[in-house]
């Protein structure tokens, strides 16, 4: 069976069109009929519903075969990439993932030393929310990301870089949404140091917290849920940064990982609380299970490992 076959199905499933799969695959429509009609009577099954004026659609047995199909060309271009890789080492292009919160902070020094030693490698950046990057590692459009656990996607495989603690971020100055406790701590720089408080403490505040499809987003909301509450959001955003630019101008209260907090530009200006319960973050290389890990990205976890051991 002709492996251009494999891309033509695959390419009518993803656009739901023959027209629109025709001009991606710089074919004629008539002859990319014609094509799909020989296999479908050479599996002696039809492959796609065809209604005029609607979108195309896989039949049971075209879905099954689209689904195969696509595990075959990524075999294929797995096994490409291989060979190339073991006749002329590491080079060519990696695409990393990561969000704004996290790849600020980690990929500039490791990034600096990849480069050091591996110059012939292209990097191509893709900094979305988790969930967004979940997908697009799921679908092999990215390489590697770094993200947070849990990650459930069944797609995907992890390895353990490290786990940080979290810290309660609150304004410098005291705001009269602030609990009686937090206010008699806060005026004393030594007891701030050596106390811990249960974040059940600040349910009745104001939070500020990352927007939809960020993953550290879902560990504040349960981190509060341990608590017993559900947060008061007063806004969301996509910076950690921003977070705690409005902290310090008292709007309300977030969350932190410590990796922020050390390189953080508002660490004089705000205060930063232990919460009792110790929470953390752990943080993971995220890439597909079913795909060849390449040898570039394989790199980027050797050249981490050893950076950490230093």
């Amino acid at each position: 069976m002709d492996m251009r076959l494999f891309e033509y199905a695959l390419e009518i499933y993803k656009t739901r069109s023959f027209t629109k799969a025709a001009n991606h695959l710089h074919i004629a429509q008539p002859s990319l009929s014609k094509q799909i009609a020989i296999l479908e009577q050479e599996l002696g099954v039809s492959l796609f519903d065809r209604k005029p004026g609607c979108p195309v659609e896989p039949t049971p047995d075209g879905l099954l075969f689209v689904k195969q199909a696509e595990k075959i060309l990524q075999m294929r271009d797995d096994l490409k990439r291989e060979i190339l890789e073991r006749k002329e080492g590491i080079r060519g292009e990696l695409r990393i993932g990561s969000t704004a919160i996290t790849g600020g902070h980690i990929l500039p020094s490791l990034l600096k030393t990849y480069k050091e030693q591996y110059e012939n490698v292209g990097i191509e950046l893709i900094e979305e929310s988790t969930e967004k990057l979940i997908d697009l590692t799921a679908k092999g459009v990215v390489d590697i990301s770094i993200l947070s656990l849990p990650i459930e996607d069944f797609r995907l495989n992890t390895k353990t870089m490290l786990t940080e603690p979290l810290y309660l971020v609150l304004p410098k100055e005291q705001q009269q949404w602030m609990p009686i406790k937090v206010k008699q701590i806060m005026s004393s720089s030594i007891l701030i140091k050596q106390n811990t408080l249960p974040i059940e403490n600040f349910a009745n505040c104001p939070f500020i917290l990352l927007k939809q499809g960020y993953g550290f987003r879902r560990t504040v909301l349960e981190l509060c849920a341990r608590g017993g509450f559900e947060p008061q959001i007063a806004y969301e955003t996509s910076s950690i940064e921003t977070a705690q630019s409005l902290v310090r101008h008292g709007l309300g209260i977030t969350i932190a990982p410590e990796m922020v907090i050390h390189r953080s530009t508002y660490q004089t200006s705000l205060t930063y609380f232990k919460l009792d319960s110790n929470p953390t973050r752990t943080l993971v290389f995220t890439y597909k299970k079913e795909r060849y890990l390449s040898m570039n990205a394989r790199a980027l976890i050797e050249i981490y490992e050893k950076t950490k051991l230093n």
